[in-house]
Order: structure tokens, then sequence, then C-alpha cells
């Protein structure tokens, strides 16, 4: 899945003299209420961290009174979706409008009618709502589905993404990951037919 990425940060935290007699607890609490929330400077949602304290000693801050200021060197694990990504996700609800999707367990992401390709129709079978492929009849989405989709949009107040299913390469995993198996062997087949002739 795209939107995922790992970035080495070197910061700088300032901490009031409160705070001094637990750093390390202070740095993790700090570092924690940054968790599953857009931050520009990172230009993405910050799901998880490993911190280091390069300073032992903390330097106070001339002019800002009484914060002390601590380096650190953290790896961070974001998300940061944009337009034209692979994301993969679970299908929550489905209606003959949208698709609604769960995206790493914290984001969610709708799929409207007009994103989703025409192959696809809505239909019920034994009172469960899906879209099944007109052209794959075991191509289904249906409630509980891990799909793939591209990102059309990322409004990163809410944490919410518009997805589209209008590339051939989105849909259902589990299908899409057996028919490019399928895909692969009867090319190598054909290319190996082909050398014999």
């Amino acid at each position: 899945m795209e939107g995922l990425s790992v970035a080495d940060a070197n910061l700088v935290m300032y901490l009031h003299p409160s705070k001094s007699r637990n750093v390390s607890q202070s740095i993790l609490r700090e570092l924690g209420s940054l968790l599953f929330k857009f931050n520009e400077t990172f230009d993405g949602v910050l799901l998880a961290y490993d911190v280091n304290i390069l300073d032992k000693q903390a330097k106070i801050l001339s002019g800002v009174h009484p914060y002390f200021g601590l380096r650190l060197k953290a790896n961070l694990l974001l998300f940061s979706p944009k337009p034209d990504m692979l994301l993969e996700g679970k299908v929550v609800k489905l209606s003959q409008e949208s698709i609604h999707v769960i995206v790493l367990g914290f984001s969610s992401a709708i799929i409207t009618a007009e994103n989703i390709r025409g192959e696809f129709k809505y239909r019920t079978k034994d009172k469960e709502e899906l879209f099944a492929s007109k052209s794959h009849k075991r191509h289904v989405i249906k409630v509980g589905t891990m799909i793939r989709f591209l990102v059309k949009s990322f409004d990163e107040e809410i944490l919410h993404i518009i997805g589209s299913l209008i590339s051939a390469h989105t849909g259902s995993i589990r299908w899409l990951d057996r028919h490019l198996e399928e895909d692969s062997e009867f090319d190598r087949s054909f290319s190996k037919l082909k050398s014999f002739i």
C-alpha cells in the first residue's frame, strides 16, 4: 500500500521545568499527543514513533523562560495519502450510491457511485448488498471485503479520503491478487510456447 513512509527526524522539544522530574515520560506524552492527527511539519499523520534523546543536558532557552529544550532523534511512521496513490481498506458499509471503507483502522474513505467503474453492478443477494463485476463473476465487493482503490482527495482536518474504483487495477484485493497471478502464469506459458515456435 502506498501512502506509508518512515522518516528520520531531528526534533527539538520544549518542556516546562515542572516536567523535569520525569523528562522521558514527558517527551513520550508530548509525542503521543501528535498521534493520529495530521501534522503540517511532517506532512502526514503520525502513526508511530521511536525516539532517542540526543542531549543528556537540557538547554534553558533565552527569551522563552522558563522552558528548556532537548534535542531528539526520532523514527516516525507517517501516513500521507496523495491523489492517485493506491490505498487498501476494509469495506464497512455499502449502498447503491457509495462504498464506505476504513483505512488502517482509523481513517475513513468513501467511494461514490460516479467513482465506481461501470463493470460493477449493485445487487442484493440473500439480503446482502454487494457490487459484482459483470465481466468477472467472482470479483465481488461486499461488507468485510478488503479493497484496493485510488485516492482522489484527502481532507487533512478530519482524515477523510475520497476514493475511486475507476482504474482496472482497483477492486477486491483477493480477486486482484489471484487475477494478477493467473495473468503472469499465462504470460510465462505463452512466452515459453512462443520460444518453441
